[in-house]
């Protein structure tokens, strides 16, 4: 394992050690098709089967909610291309906490990785599993909702099969993300075909007066496009894997200019199909909009719309435990979080602490429904780092100007996606100042942690005991459970 600081740090082997002091690293094992899979399989998890309702209810419009997906595409794809300069000129994998870390310092960085590590990861990884275990279900349960606890129980195991998956081996992880990804394409092929099937027999009645009813509160178009941009979240998941990419300067930016375009258009296609078979009513009545389109044209094989969400979540999941462990591994060889969770297993080259630790967090929010409402929460401060990464690229050209920087994007496109991002980081305030303050107050919460857990430096003696006590009986706890695991 290795100590050194980001900044520090030396590029691994083939071996997967570093080529300085010969410790225990992550391998690079990810190629350009891997790269794709991850940001394709991320990006398209359950928000494209069940979130053209929330855009729709926000614009006011079938004409409105086309023109946001395609907006949310754009404007996902000038974030991923400021990403690509990020990731590329900082090739160290943490995405966001290693790119704020390097512009702005350890305490907003921290903030970030606090965010994550108490709600933004966890919770997604558990709504992602019980979204896989309801829809899985739903054929065997056609007119109730499936039992509670047998839903838990489900996502609990999904939850430590993919765990079992990404501790075994990163390559196996890695073609379980190509297969789940290739799978949740075909089921959105599967609608298109069969919408614009429907619409070229005559149906284009939803598409008249496309735009009557279209808000014009501000806030709501904010609330629409964040409805939106749910769906594309993930795009810059790549980057908390550059460690182990091959070749990332090459790669990186090959995988971002491959898939987001790709997304944008099937994304685009898949609403276009929606609203030829359903009518506006309908899409704002369904909670789970692909469903709904099977069930009204699919006829006896309507049950493969809940299956492909499920598969489709099931892919979604896989990359988000892959990706987000690496944050939590870069944040414990930082010193922000405790050091065992930067250890990697000598056999198979991954993070295997940081994967049980994220493990038992998600499921441990398996016990309540509450998480969504905590994501709600989540959501402005994720908006709001993500706007502070890309702030942080154009405090670096001034700081930084002769940082090696593979890819250099035209200053304009960081500026206008720093505007956009403060429109919908801020104008939800006036709309929904609830929501929005608790993720204040969550992110805040962070700066006393940091201050007596990092910054405080002379701490009594009793007080780093009964830290150090903590820390070594979990790190104790979690090398027994991997020993017992018998991987080897």
């Amino acid at each position: 394992m290795s100590g050194n600081q980001i900044s520090e740090r030396e590029p691994m082997n083939p071996e997967g050690k570093s080529s300085e002091d010969n410790g225990i690293g992550l391998k690079k094992e990810l190629g350009l098709v891997h790269g794709v899979a991850i940001i394709v399989g991320i990006i398209v998890g359950s928000g494209i089967f069940v979130s053209p309702r929330g855009v729709l209810q926000e614009a006011g419009s079938v004409g409105m909610a086309l023109v946001v997906w395609v907006a949310c595409g754009i404007i996902s794809m000038l974030g991923a291309l400021c990403y690509a300069e990020l990731g590329t000129a900082i090739p160290k994998s943490g995405g966001d906490y290693a790119y704020i870390y390097e512009a702005f310092g350890p305490l907003p960085a921290f903030l970030f990785l606090w965010v994550a590590l108490l709600i933004t990861m966890p919770t997604s990884n558990a709504i992602a599993a019980l979204t896989f275990a309801n829809y899985i279900l739903e054929p065997f349960f056609p007119n109730c909702n499936p039992p509670p606890n047998g839903v838990r129980l489900i996502a609990a195991v999904v939850i430590c099969l993919l765990l079992f998956v990404n501790c075994y081996n990163v390559k196996l992880a890695a073609r379980v993300q190509d297969v789940f990804t290739f799978a949740k394409i075909i089921a959105l092929v599967l609608i298109i075909i069969a919408g614009l099937v429907h619409i070229g027999m005559g149906n284009i009645h939803n598409f008249q007066n496309a735009f009557k009813g279209t808000t014009t509160e501000p806030g709501y178009i904010a609330l629409a496009f964040y409805s939106g941009i749910f769906s594309y979240a993930g795009w810059n998941y790549l980057n908390f894997v550059t460690e182990e990419l091959q070749d990332p300067y090459k790669n990186l930016p090959r995988a971002i200019y491959i898939s987001l375009p790709v997304v944008t258009l099937v994304y685009f296609m898949a609403n276009v199909a929606y609203f030829g078979v359903l009518s506006p009513q309908e899409v704002l009545l369904s909670n789970a909009v692909a469903v709904t389109f099977g069930k009204k044209i699919l006829g006896v094989m309507a049950w493969i719309m809940p299956v492909s969400v499920a598969l489709s979540t099931f892919g979604g999941l896989n990359g988000n435990i892959f990706a987000s462990s690496r944050l939590f591994f870069v944040g414990a060889r930082e010193g922000h979080l405790p050091a065992f969770l930067a250890m990697v297993n000598i056999s198979h080259f991954t993070p295997m602490s940081s994967l049980m630790f994220l493990g038992v967090l998600s499921l441990a929010y398996l016990s309540t429904v509450q998480v969504y409402t905590l994501i709600n929460y989540a959501a402005f401060s994720e908006a709001l780092f993500v706007m502070f990464s890309v702030a942080g690229l154009i405090w670096l050209r001034q700081k930084q100007p002769h940082l090696k920087r593979p890819i250099k994007v035209n200053l304009i496109l960081p500026v206008v996606f720093l505007v956009i991002c403060a429109f919908l980081v801020f104008l939800p305030f006036y709309v929904n100042p609830w929501d929005t303050g608790i993720g204040v107050v969550i992110m805040l919460s962070g700066i006393p942690v940091y201050l007596l857990t990092i910054h405080w430096e002379s701490k009594p003696l009793c007080y780093k005991r009964a830290i150090g006590g903590t820390t070594t009986f979990t790190q104790k706890l979690l090398v027994s459970m991997i020993e017992r695991s018998k991987f080897d």
